[in-house]
């Protein structure tokens, strides 16, 4: 290992033992330092950390960005070691942030997804995907809170699941439709049934009873979109992510059927998804014309005197 790589350990072991996650941020900087040695460099130059984070042209620019600010962190940290380094500047790359359009899924592709899941081989594999995808289908939960549920996370006799260290640093305890119970009590089963020794303690486990890697989930989701048939719709990519998008706005609009004052409940939808901000569930409201159509016909009873 190089000095530079070691050195990049030694700064992420500082963050990281301040409360950051960093998540990836070990493996775009190991990427960054094996471009920049390869090229014959052993300094950090403004001009090698530009071309590393612009090199892959299916990147947006917002990434494109991210990836700059990594090598950024890194290099503020080495300059105080070897003032050779240089530090690039904060103004470089600019972009805008946007939000991407959520892939709004049907009952009926959340079906055929979870149904091609199921089909995967072996058993143990199928099983473990089609109930995730499931439960995330039907909670809204983020990929990676799935992931690290562990065992004493899922409570099957009260029907609850515990989520800890969330996007936010906060636990929440969800609910669950007694369905959804019997769905993770019957995976449970065939787990343990399946992979009696497992490696760590983790709810959804691998063929080898490993904890799932998100790397992995993402491999194999994009051969069930496949499978399942589904495609982008107006240039929009179906994701996992996206079936929080749809949780989310199924409930909304559901709401707005029962004739139940979504601003009243908002709040409640907010922490059930794990939001740091109610304002961050509000944008779910102009990412579904459906749901901008609800609204709309609900606000125009209201002005009628017909609420």
């Amino acid at each position: 290992m190089s000095r530079l790589h070691e050195m990049a350990q030694e700064y992420l072991a500082i963050r990281r033992s301040l409360g950051f996650k960093l998540k990836g941020h070990d493996r775009m900087l190991s990427d960054f330092l094996d471009q920049l040695e390869a090229s014959g460099s052993t300094t950090i130059t403004t001009a090698a950390a530009v071309f590393w984070a612009t090199s892959r042209p299916e990147l947006s620019s917002f990434r494109c960005s991210q990836r700059l600010s990594v090598v950024r962190g890194f290099t503020r940290y080495l300059s105080c070691l070897d003032p050779e380094s240089e530090v690039p500047s904060s103004d470089m790359l600019p972009h805008r942030s946007e939000r991407r359009t959520p892939y709004l899924y049907s009952q009926e592709e959340i079906t055929r997804l979870v149904e091609a899941a199921g089909a995967l081989g072996p058993e143990l594999r199928g099983a473990t995907y089609a109930t995730y995808l499931g439960l995330i289908a039907v909670t809204g939960m983020r990929m990676g809170e799935a992931i690290a549920l562990d065992r004493d996370d899922v409570d099957l006799g009260a029907g609850t699941l515990t989520i800890r260290e969330t996007k936010f640093k906060k636990h929440r305890r969800l609910p669950l439709h007694h369905s959804t119970v019997a769905a993770l009590d019957r995976y449970a089963a065939l787990r343990d049934r399946l992979c009696s020794r497992t490696i760590v303690p983790a709810f959804f486990v691998s063929m080898r009873g490993t904890r799932l890697l998100d790397v992995c989930v993402h491999g194999t989701f994009n051969k069930l979109l496949v499978a399942a048939g589904l495609d982008s719709k107006d240039g929009i990519h179906p994701r996992i992510h996206s079936l929080r998008h749809s949780f989310a706005m199924a409930t909304l609009s559901d709401w707005h059927r029962q004739g139940v004052d979504p601003v009243g409940q908002i709040s409640v939808l907010a922490a059930y998804l794990g939001h740091g901000d109610p304002a961050y569930t509000y944008w779910y409201l102009q990412a579904c014309p459906e749901l901008l159509g609800l609204a709309a016909d609900r606000l125009e009873r209201w002005e009628g005197g017909c609420r």
